[in-house]
């Protein structure tokens, strides 16, 4: 079979990969460079800590494929609870989480605090405890997605903006390219490159921010404040600390971070580690949403299928949808198959929907 993948992130290419290793003849099509989009500029936040069974699954997924690759960084992840109706929804989310086999427990304030003596644990009601976690190195992902799915047989082209002339025919600036599949996993792009075709997606993008701040001394898990909305990773000897989301039109959107929220994060920080650090840098990129938290993953029209509305969980998740995206494309059976395609059949909607992208960007899939 012959497959065009439109999209050079984590999605696109580990897809790519998957399919090459199924036997097609694959096509990368990235308009800039690889990593460009979303997948470049992600929190690189990694981890299995989800109360649904399914969610967990695509996790554990992920994180063996990610193993197995060499791109997995262990990094305990801990997220942490203010307010009591809070503190309740984490306990029933290591409840669940501890039904599915994944490796979580819950801390009180002063157990978290022994363990982790850098973090302010006061105004703290519960925390949660993900042991198998981790985190990736976006470049890193990307660049040896890349060079794995060149060595095996896929043909990777830069710098080169397409259209679809019909839902299984890729149109550069040069030719126009019929394909047996063509898979569209470009982001927020995927909207507007699927409805030259006639296809309506229930998608939406919303701006998402970080920063690293300058090195510091002390030991800190991943961290996720829930009552308090931000989140944070170590990043060698630096914190990257990211949220300061809000919806905005994927044509017309800053990448630079806005001083307001530099500023606010690095108070955070403040309030909860001791550390009193400085910004090294900031940006912003884009995530995309859809009406019910979970992507759009599956076939829209004869011969095209798209990945997207990864709610900021495209990265995590590559290597498990990847392989799922290829399993469906060539109909061949996939682990996750069982209970997944429902889940993220893009078809579900039909594109009318009006919804507001950050309803809650942190809600697990099923949630």
């Amino acid at each position: 079979m012959n497959v065009a993948v439109v999209g050079g992130g984590a999605v696109g290419l580990s897809t790519a990969l998957a399919l090459v290793r199924r036997g097609a003849s694959v096509t990368v099509f990235e308009r800039d460079t690889l990593g460009s989009g979303a997948s470049g500029r992600a929190a690189g936040l990694c981890y299995d800590a989800f109360a649904d069974d399914v969610d967990a699954a695509v996790a554990a997924d992920a994180l063996a494929r990610y193993r197995d690759m060499g791109l997995f960084e262990a990094q305990p992840y801990v997220w942490v609870a203010r307010t009591e109706s809070d503190a309740t929804a984490v306990r029933e989310q290591i409840t669940q989480m501890q039904e599915n086999g994944v490796g979580v427990e819950a801390l009180t304030p002063a157990a978290l605090g022994d363990r982790y003596p850098a973090l302010e644990t006061s105004g703290i009601e519960v925390a949660g405890l993900a042991r198998d976690a981790g985190v990736l190195d976006p470049d890193k992902v990307v660049a040896t997605l890349a060079e794995t799915a060149r060595e095996a047989g896929a043909t990777i082209e830069t710098g080169t903006p397409v259209s679809l002339d019909s839902p299984a025919t890729v149109e550069t600036a040069n030719e126009a390219r019929a394909f047996d599949a063509v898979i569209v996993a470009a982001g927020p792009q995927t909207k507007p490159l699927v409805a030259d075709v006639g296809v309506s997606l229930a998608l939406k993008a919303y701006r998402a921010q970080a920063i690293v701040t300058d090195p510091f001394d002390a030991a800190l898990p991943s961290f996720y404040d829930a009552t308090r909305e931000f989140y944070w990773r170590p990043k060698a000897d630096a914190l990257l600390v990211g949220n300061g989301a809000h919806e905005v039109d994927p044509t017309d959107w800053n990448p630079d971070a806005d001083a307001e929220f530099v500023t606010r994060s690095l108070d955070r920080v403040e309030q909860t580690a001791a550390l009193t650090p400085a910004c090294d840098r900031a940006w912003a990129g884009l995530c995309t949403a859809t009406p019910d938290g979970a992507p759009l993953a599956g076939q829209v029209a004869d011969g095209l299928w798209v990945a997207t509305g990864w709610q900021g969980h495209g990265l995590m998740r590559a290597p498990a949808m990847g392989n799922y995206l290829a399993a469906d494309v060539l109909n061949r059976p996939n682990p996750l198959s069982e209970h997944l395609p429902g889940r993220v059949d893009p078809t579900r909607f039909d594109g009318s929907e009006e919804f507001a992208a950050l309803d809650d960007p942190t809600r697990d899939w099923n949630e």
